[in-house]
């Protein structure tokens, strides 16, 4: 048992015998989703300039970590505390992965990513006062006694009593009825990480959206804890892509989600795997 605490992200090396040792939840539903677009992303490590939608969301996920951390060591957490950070995190997120903006659109997404971050601090449901259990923590679990690779993950956020909190930016209103299913085997792999950690079960989720409409909004969805059906179901979905990643079975799943794929040319340029 391993005692949750703010931690420094570290995402595993997505090579070799990495892909079938260790899965995460991204893996599974990048692999479920597309093979091919996994085979380009975690085989051939294809690297794409980050898209402006992308980055926006990784600045508004910092700032709202940098929130949580400063609430879990009972520091200021106020907007004007936050800002700096959110700047300097601005400037230093392109160092590492340069975006291609159009002329003028960087003014305009920094402005509209900390809205985004000033809207939450004013609306979001968690006490200022509260004190997460956990922040951005990244969690191994063993599922050897399954016969099934290492699951890791870090989980955003975790309130007191075991409730999960995932941070989520959103071009439009997320469906209430459709939002948690479309998310299940990320909280479900959350859940079975939140028990390896902590020895007992999760109290329940929730996804916090912040959407991105004219007037900024945060829609808050909840979920029960996962059930032992979606535990099997997540297992089955692991045993699956272990198999399809173990055969090379690297094929298009050409759909909707096709349209803000980054790897639509190599896709359109695919021949089969022919020499």
């Amino acid at each position: 048992m391993i005692a949750l605490a703010p931690q420094p992200t570290v995402r595993p090396a997505p090579a070799g015998h990495h892909l079938t040792s260790v899965v995460s939840a991204s893996r599974l539903n990048c692999f479920h989703t597309c093979r091919l677009k996994f085979f380009f992303r975690y085989v051939l490590e294809l690297v794409k300039s980050a898209t402006a939608a992308l980055f926006v969301g990784k600045a508004v996920h910092a700032a709202l970590q940098q929130w949580s951390t400063a609430r879990w060591r009972g520091q200021t957490h106020d907007a004007s505390s936050l800002k700096p950070g959110f700047i300097l995190n601005w400037v230093t997120g392109q160092e590492e992965e340069p975006v291609k903006w159009e002329p003028g659109e960087e003014n305009d997404q920094q402005d509209k990513a900390w809205g985004l971050v000033e809207m939450y601090l004013r609306d979001t449901p968690i006490p200022a006062e509260e004190k997460p259990e956990a922040v951005e923590v990244r969690v191994d679990a063993d599922l050897a006694k399954h016969g099934l690779p290492t699951l890791v993950g870090i989980i955003d956020l975790v309130r007191p009593g075991g409730r999960i909190v995932d941070f989520k930016t959103s071009a439009a209103t997320p469906n209430a009825e459709q939002v948690v299913h479309r998310n299940e085997t990320q909280l479900t792999a959350y859940g079975l990480l939140y028990r390896e950690a902590t020895g007992r079960p999760e109290s329940g989720f929730e996804l916090h959206h912040l959407v991105k409409t004219k007037v900024p909004k945060l829609v808050v969805s909840q979920a029960p804890a996962a059930t032992e059906g979606q535990l099997t179901k997540f297992f089955r979905l692991i045993e699956s892509y272990v198999d399809g990643v173990e055969r090379e079975d690297f094929v298009p799943s050409p759909g909707l989600q096709c349209a803000s794929c980054e790897f639509f040319n190599e896709c359109r340029a695919w021949n089969g795997g022919a020499q």
